[in-house]
């Protein structure tokens, strides 16, 4: 995985403007995830960091040439570069493997339904 300043280089690189304007964005979105180390599998929330730039902070940047670059552009150019193309929802799902904890229920209907507990009446 690239370090974010060699992510704002490209960005520069592509679209115009210095990295220095592009670094806020991903400094401040790639913070806002957990450490890499922590993950085993490639780390998908790599796939998110963009949406969350893009909600909390920007819809597009405005750069000192005047261009305004969308957010979104900037996010998916780090995910390519990161790992080779945009994953889906439907790659990731494929590496999850099952646990018997993901499908069990808690009957929380008894806990808070004041009618889940009582008898049933009588001469019914």
């Amino acid at each position: 995985m690239a370090h974010p300043y060699h992510h704002a280089l490209s960005s520069a690189k592509k679209w115009g403007g210095g990295p220095e304007e592009y670094l806020l964005c991903i400094n401040i979105s790639t913070s806002q995830r957990p450490p890499k180390r922590i993950f085993v599998i490639a780390p998908h929330y790599i796939t998110h960091w963009y949406t969350y730039a893009r909600t909390a902070f920007w819809t597009v940047i405005t750069i000192s040439t005047g261009r305004t670059v969308p957010v979104r552009f900037i996010g998916e150019q780090h995910v390519i570069q990161d790992l080779g193309r945009i994953p889906t929802l439907s790659d990731w799902t494929r590496c999850i493997r099952p646990e018997p904890w993901m499908g069990r229920t808690l009957p929380v209907h008894l806990e808070v339904d004041p009618f889940a507990h009582a008898p049933a009446s009588e001469g019914s």
